[in-house]
This record gives structure tokens, C-alpha cells and sequence, in this order.
């Protein structure tokens, strides 16, 4: 009954459906595509569970993140609380990228209901291009990240005060305390999961951008499908592990 009323209270809350929803949306694109794969005998069948229609509701309601977009970049700022420079700016210009896609995607999404008369393979094409970048740079900053906490895990001194190593047990192989390095390990699980996480949606978006950019529209529908899934149920996972914290939507 705990996991029940754990889901019905991410049910409640806006991002906890939309990570469903968006699980489900790819799911039935995996399962679409794999029957369109065994013949026409289910390739209707397919066909309609990889329409689209879950990921039309989503595109929807991200027409009203702007401004949960707007409050979050503002609060960032210039990231002064980072102590990493690097980090620092990667998560500003990802900030940047995600507040122009929603804007973007509006404009292709209001083209194509014809009420703007505008290209919108050309907005399309934009709003993809600015997750694909917002992807980049979360993947650099993961990468840069796991590398510092590498170093920390290799070489703790300095890291900690002596006071708080003389506090606690130390690990036989390290002066690092035990609880230091279960929280640096978890750290460092985390950022694996969001890279992996990014790296499959970012297979995705290049697979959205026009033909002839790398392998833009060479993949199948069930290879679509599949790594929308991996990513969805990363970011589930790390949802429920974090306690479903507030953050942007994920296209």
C-alpha cells in the first residue's frame, strides 16, 4: 500500500504524470515499432500505438513551463553558489538553451494548429536543436563533475578537514570517512544515471534534426521507442531516489 499511495501522490504533482505519461508514450512507440517490425498482419496495430497522441497531450502542457522555466533560470542566475567555474557556466548556458526552446516550440506547435502562419519545420527544427543542445552541455557537465568527484574519491585529502575525518571511522583503503565516501559514491551514481539519461535522448534529437545532420532520420521507430524508454525510466528512478524533485520538463 506504501507504493500505491507513492504513486498516487506523484500522480498528483504535474511532473510526477508527466514522467509517466512520457514513459508511456515511448513505451507504446517500442512496442509499435516492433510490431510494425513482424509484418503487416500487426502493422495497424503499430501504427496506432505509435501515433503520437501522448506526446501531443505533453506538448500541450509544456506550453505553460515558461514561466517554472523563468523562476528556476532567474533563481540560478549566474550560479554563484557553484564552486566550479566550469560547471557554473555550462548550467547557465543550459538555462539559456531550455527558456528558448519552450518559446520555440509554442511557435511550431501554434503553426501547425494554423493559428500562426508560419514554417514550422523551421521552429521545429530550432526547439529540437536547443534540447539537443541543453543535452550537450548537461552530458559535458556530468562528465566534467565525475571526473572531480573521481579525484576526491582518489586523493580525499584536502577535500575534508581534518576535524570531520578525525570524527568518523575511515575506510581501510582511504583516509576519506565512510559517510563521505557513501555520499561522493552516490554522487557519483547520479551523475552516471543523468548522463546515460541524456545520451539517449540526445540519440533521439539528432534522429529529429533535418536530414544529412549525422544519423538524423535513420532510425527506426522502435529504436526511438527504446531510447526514449531508457531515458524516461532513468529519470523515474532518479525522480523517486531524489523524492521527485520539481525540475523542467523533458521534451
Amino acid at each position: 500500500m506504501a507504493s500505491l499511495s507513492g504513486l498516487a501522490s506523484a500522480l498528483e504533482s504535474y511532473r510526477g504524470r508527466d514522467r509517466l505519461i512520457r514513459t508511456l508514450g515511448y513505451c507504446c512507440q517500442l512496442i509499435g515499432g516492433v510490431l510494425v517490425e513482424q509484418g503487416p498482419a500487426r502493422s495497424e496495430v503499430g501504427m496506432r500505438l505509435g501515433a503520437g497522441a501522448l506526446s501531443h497531450c505533453r506538448t500541450v502542457l509544456r506550453l505553460f513551463d515558461d514561466l517554472a522555466m523563468f523562476v528556476y533560470t532567474k533563481d540560478y542566475g549566474l550560479g554563484a553558489e557553484e564552486e566550479d567555474t566550469l560547471v557554473r557556466w555550462m548550467s547557465v548556458l543550459g538555462n539559456l538553451a531550455d527558456q528558448l526552446y519552450y518559446p520555440c516550440e509554442h511557435v511550431a506547435w501554434a503553426a501547425d494548429a494554423r493559428v500562426l502562419h508560419v514554417d514550422s519545420a523551421r521552429w521545429w527544427t530550432l526547439s529540437t536543436a536547443l534540447w539537443g543542445l541543453s543535452l550537450l552541455l548537461g552530458m559535458a557537465r556530468s562528465l566534467w563533475v565525475l571526473l572531480k568527484l573521481r579525484q576526491k574519491l582518489r586523493s580525499p585529502t584536502g577535500a575534508f578537514t581534518r576535524a570531520a575525518a578525525a570524527s568518523e571511522p575511515l575506510c581501510s583503503h582511504s583516509r576519506l570517512p565512510r559517510s563521505k565516501r557513501r555520499v561522493l559514491a552516490a554522487q557519483v551514481r547520479a551523475e552516471v544515471l543523468t548522463l546515460l539519461s541524456n545520451a539517449a535522448d540526445l540519440a533521439n534529437a539528432v534522429h529529429w534534426l533535418p536530414p544529412g545532420v549525422l544519423w538524423a532520420g535513420r532510425f527506426p521507430p522502435w529504436l526511438v521507442g527504446l531510447m526514449g524508454t531508457v531515458s524516461s525510466l532513468l529519470s523515474v528512478y532518479q525522480a523517486a531516489r531524489a523524492g521527485g524533485p520539481a525540475d523542467a520538463a523533458t521534451p
